[in-house]
C-alpha cells in the first residue's frame, strides 16, 4: 500500500513538473497536484481522475452532438438507418456512460473524504491553535506556552491537530501540499489534520475573501525532523532575554516610547499588546506581515516606517522613527530570536 501511495505521488509530481516547465512563471510551492502528505496525496489523486472523467464526458458530447448533426443529414436520404443508428448512441453516450462516470467519480469521493476529515479525539499527539485575524494568523501550542504568528513548525511525519478559530471575520486555513482547505467561522472551532511526509517549507493561504489585504494572509508551515522540532519548541517557550549591547538596549528603549509595545507583546518584557503580531522571537522568522515581506534589515526598516505602502488597509501605523533610533530598533527586533 506504501509502495503504491508513493508511486502515485512521483507520477503526481511528474506530471506538475511537466505544466510547470512550460509555465516558468508558476511556483510549485503552493500547488495541490505537488502533495507532500497523504491527505494531499488522495485529494491530488481524485483531481486528476476527475479531469479524465470530466474529458470522457466531453467527448462523448461531443462525438454526440456530431452525431446529431450527421444523423439529421441522413434523415434526408434514409430516414429509418438515421433513426437505428442514432438512438443506441444517444442511449449509451447520453445516459450510460455519464451515468458510470458521474457513479464512479462519488464513490471515490466518498472515499477520499475520512482521508482528509478532521482527526478524531486522541488521535494526535501534538494540536496547535491557529486564530485568523485581519490580516494575520496568531499561532499557539496549548500547554507549552508557546506563541508566534503567521508560522506552524511541526515535527515530521507526526498527525498535528490544527484548530482553527477567528477574531474577526470567516477566514479559509489552506496548506495545498498538506491537506483541504477549512474555513474559520466566528464563534465556531474547527480542526484539520497536517501530517508531512518529509522536511520541508509548505506554504499556506487564506482562501476566503476577508477584505482589502486577503491576497495578502499567507502563513508557512515548516516540518522539520523531531528532535530539531523539539529544539525549536524549547527556543520558543524561553522569554525575550536582555539586550546583549548598548545599541540593542537603546533599541529597546524606542520599542517601548514608540506605539510598538502598546500592539505588541514580547514575552519577559512589560509589552503586554494583542492587536498586532507577537514578537517575541521575531528574528527567527522567515516573513514579516503574513508573508509579505522577507524577514530582512532592510524590509523590516521599510515595514516600520510605511506598513501602508505594502498592506493598504493594515491596522500597524507608519512610524515616525529618526535615522539612528529606527536603525537600534530594527537590530533589536531582528535580535529577538
Amino acid at each position: 500500500m506504501a509502495r503504491v501511495a508513493k508511486t502515485r505521488r512521483v507520477s503526481g509530481t511528474v506530471a506538475v513538473g511537466a505544466v510547470l516547465a512550460v509555465t516558468p512563471a508558476c511556483s510549485s510551492q503552493q500547488s495541490t497536484l505537488d502533495p507532500a502528505s497523504d491527505s494531499a496525496g488522495r485529494i491530488a489523486d481524485l483531481w486528476w481522475v476527475m479531469l479524465v472523467g470530466s474529458a470522457v464526458v466531453f467527448a462523448v458530447v461531443t462525438a454526440l452532438v456530431l452525431v446529431a448533426v450527421l444523423r439529421r443529414r441522413g434523415a434526408h436520404a434514409e430516414p429509418g438507418r438515421a433513426s437505428r443508428l442514432g438512438d443506441p448512441l444517444i442511449a449509451i453516450g447520453g445516459v450510460g456512460i455519464p451515468a458510470v462516470v458521474l457513479v464512479s467519480l462519488f464513490v471515490l469521493t466518498v472515499r477520499t473524504l475520512p482521508v482528509t476529515s478532521a482527526p478524531a479525539p486522541g488521535a494526535t499527539r501534538l494540536r496547535i491553535e491557529v486564530t485568523g485575524r485581519q490580516w494575520f494568523w496568531e499561532v499557539r501550542y496549548p500547554g507549552r506556552n508557546v506563541v508566534t504568528a503567521n508560522e506552524l513548525v511541526i515535527p515530521v511525519d507526526v498527525p498535528v491537530e490544527v484548530r482553527v478559530s477567528t477574531q474577526d471575520v470567516i477566514h479559509s486555513f489552506w496548506v495545498p501540499r498538506l491537506n483541504r482547505k477549512i474555513d474559520l467561522i466566528p464563534g465556531h472551532a474547527s480542526s484539520v489534520l497536517l501530517r508531512a511526509e518529509k522536511p520541508g517549507v509548505y506554504r499556506g493561504q487564506c482562501a476566503e475573501f476577508c477584505g482589502l489585504q486577503h491576497a495578502n494572509m499567507a502563513f508557512l508551515v515548516v516540518a522539520q525532523p523531531p528532535e530539531r522540532f523539539r529544539a525549536w519548541l524549547a527556543r520558543e517557550r524561553r522569554p525575550a532575554g536582555r539586550p546583549r549591547t548598548p545599541a540593542l538596549e537603546r533599541g529597546r528603549r524606542v520599542f517601548f516610547r514608540s506605539a510598538c509595545a502598546g500592539c505588541h507583546r514580547i514575552a519577559g518584557t512589560a509589552a503586554r499588546g494583542d492587536a498586532g503580531p507577537d514578537l517575541t522571537h521575531l528574528g527567527a522568522r522567515r516573513t514579516i506581515a503574513a508573508g509579505t515581506l522577507e524577514n530582512t534589515e532592510r524590509d523590516l526598516r521599510r515595514w516600520i516606517l510605511d506598513p501602508q505602502r505594502f498592506k493598504p488597509g493594515s491596522k500597524m501605523p507608519g512610524l515616525e522613527v529618526p535615522g539612528d533610533d529606527l536603525r537600534a530598533l530594527v537590530a533589536y527586533l531582528r535580535s529577538l530570536e
